[in-house]
């Protein structure tokens, strides 16, 4: 993890994807926003990136392999889960049993349901992205 490191976005829609950068952006952060739209492409770029990305946001319902699913496979994966990427899940689907599957069932470091008010989400991505601006960090490359 980098605190200056892309952000990950794993959304398939491109309407919340926009409002997620704009809100971001909005907040000052000056990181690289990386979008995909499945879990493939992401797969792909955390294998094959040198990058040390900030923070991973995903959806939970997603196309071909949703989130819980995706997050499974990336903690078992040596490699990817040594790079303890902070992943967080941020989805309109915030169920309860799929929020007890995803601490129960791996690792995340938190699970926010994706809110309808701007500002409200606004609220919320700031929370978690000051939160991972000052947290220590196994591999945070700057102390």
């Amino acid at each position: 993890m980098s605190k200056t490191g892309p952000i990950i976005i794993i959304e398939d829609d491109e309407d919340d994807k926009h409002i997620f950068e704009t809100i971001v952006r909005e907040l000052g952060y000056k990181n690289l926003i990386i979008w995909h739209e499945n879990t493939d492409q992401t797969f792909d770029y955390l294998c094959n990136t040198t990058d040390s990305p900030f923070v991973i946001f995903s959806d939970v319902n997603l196309p071909r392999m949703n989130g819980l699913d995706f997050k499974k496979k990336i903690d078992d994966v040596p490699e990817l889960r040594k790079k303890s990427i902070p992943y967080i899940f941020y989805s309109t689907s915030a169920n309860q049993h799929d929020v007890n599957t995803a601490y129960t069932q791996m690792t995340i470091q938190g699970f926010f349901k994706k809110e309808n008010d701007y500002e409200t989400m606004k609220k919320n991505i700031k929370l978690i992205l000051e939160y991972w601006s000052v947290c220590r960090h196994p591999n945070l490359n700057v102390f």
